[in-house]
């Protein structure tokens, strides 16, 4: 008897089992119904981590010379905090910054203290508020991730050491089910999930416009990103779906991955908006736009904002076009804030529908660092990790107020999605991820601490 023979045998066992769970997903995703297994698997998670971060404090405890403290006595009873670092500040600041404003600082000097040279002590604040940026800057650190103040038994997120032995094989028992199980599994869906897009809305494209061809392409949308969502073990909660973006309007939110246009596609149906790209990606922006209308700009376009204004106006005034969907922060926030919003998408009109994502950092680090991880290897990372937990809120639509203007609006849309997700709301510009400060920036600073210590 060969090995050939007896190996096929066992990889049929569980090959076969393997495909009816794929087929499963795939029909109930196209149903658009759930049996509710990706809820029940994110609850156990949930205890395990709990179980593991008790165990993990039981060691820490031993360490320090308490080896008698048993699970029962009441320091194991306190609650186990899972959560990311967004309301963790090392020091508490005198001295704020503001991007408009430069240094903005409480002291206010008395007449007497003005009417006199300059002093060395008086140069002061300023050391003071580098020596605070320098501990801790609240606009470079929302461009790593936010650390998690208990392990989620992934490396990534804390390198694995020995605690235990039941939380070493815990940890190793996690690690052979993620990359030997989920990440095939995922990786299959999400291949049926693209193949499924790009066929489909090119049979969609051969299809007359019309009322038919419109329901077809949502159709087959919704279907293939909620497959793809699936291929991530994404557990998504909406609210207030009766506020969904509608045609003629433009859906903006805060912008965490490229995984965002995901989870809300498999909701509604968005119009896109990006660059014209080449290779596979522009593979998937033909087939997309074959079925419907988005707006693809050339190199030359991204530029001109005039342009790029123009056709977005040019979409949003047919109210039989998607909605636009747009991140209008331009790069992405660690999801812990939300950084200055560009006012481009709030000076063409029409509505504007703002949505509020949240991540749970328990179970994945979902923010992409584009400057230290590639897109592939963004996406293997999500595919390897334990589950995507994320909430939605759909906002009241707003239209801009004839006393503003588009700067104005944009800070009052951020302003609501930032108190509706629990972000802190920030006015630095995202882009000082890959460029230095303006010097208008600088010049501000100077202004406003000549200001405090002129003479009258």
């Amino acid at each position: 008897m060969s090995a050939l023979s007896i190996i096929i045998p066992i990889i049929s066992i569980f090959l076969t089992p393997f495909a009816l769970i794929v087929l499963g997903t795939i029909i109930l995703a196209s149903l658009g119904k759930s049996l509710g297994i990706r809820q029940r698997y994110v609850k156990i998670l949930l205890k395990i981590f709990e179980w593991g971060q008790r165990r993990i404090r039981r060691y820490e405890l031993e360490t320090y010379g308490l080896a008698d403290v048993s699970e029962e006595d009441e320091v194991f009873d306190q609650p186990v905090h899972l959560h990311g670092d967004e309301g963790i500040h090392v020091i508490q600041r005198e001295i704020q910054m503001s991007a408009s404003k430069g240094m903005v600082i409480p002291h206010v000097r008395s007449l007497e203290s003005m009417n006199r040279d300059f002093e060395l002590s008086d140069a002061m604040d300023f050391c003071k508020s580098g020596i605070e940026a320098i501990i801790e800057d609240e606009v470079t650190k929302r461009f790593s991730a936010a650390e998690l103040t208990s392990w989620n038994l992934l490396t990534r997120t804390n390198e694995h050491k020995f605690f235990s032995l039941r939380l070493t094989i815990l940890w190793w028992t996690g690690f052979f089910f993620r990359y030997m199980f989920l990440l095939p599994f995922r990786f299959i869906l999400a291949f049926i999930g693209i193949c499924g897009l790009i066929f489909g809305t090119a049979v969609v494209g051969y299809i007359p416009n019309g009322k038919l061809k419109q329901a077809m392409n949502n159709y087959v949308n919704l279907v293939s990103f909620r497959i793809i969502a699936r291929a991530l073990s994404a557990v998504v909660r909406f609210h207030n779906r009766e506020r969904k973006a509608r045609g003629g309007g433009i859906c903006v939110a805060n912008h965490t991955s490229p995984i965002d246009v995901v989870m809300l596609a498999t909701d509604n149906c968005y119009a896109m908006v990006g660059q014209a790209q080449g290779g596979f990606l522009g593979i998937v922006e033909r087939a997309l736009n074959r079925a419907t209308a988005h707006v693809w700009f050339e190199r030359s376009e991204v530029k001109d904002r005039l342009a790029v204004a123009r056709r977005l106006k040019e979409h949003i005034e047919d109210p039989d076009k998607l909605p636009i969907l747009i991140f209008p922060e331009g790069t992405c926030i660690n999801n812990t804030s939300v950084m200055m919003f560009k006012k481009g998408s709030f000076e063409v009109g029409g509505t504007i529908y703002p949505v509020a994502i949240k991540y749970d950092s328990k179970f994945a680090d979902v923010f992409w660092n584009s400057s230290k991880h590639s897109m592939v290897q963004h996406i293997l990372m999500l595919m390897s990790s334990w589950a995507i937990v994320c909430d939605v809120w759909y906002l009241p639509p707003e239209e801009k107020k004839d006393d503003e203007n588009a700067i104005q609006f944009a800070n009052r849309i951020k302003r609501q999605i930032a108190q509706q997700g629990g972000l802190v709301d920030l006015e630095w510009d995202g882009q000082l991820k890959r460029m230095s400060p303006k010097e208008s920036m600088k010049e501000n600073t100077r202004q406003e601490y000549s200001k405090l210590i002129k003479s009258n």
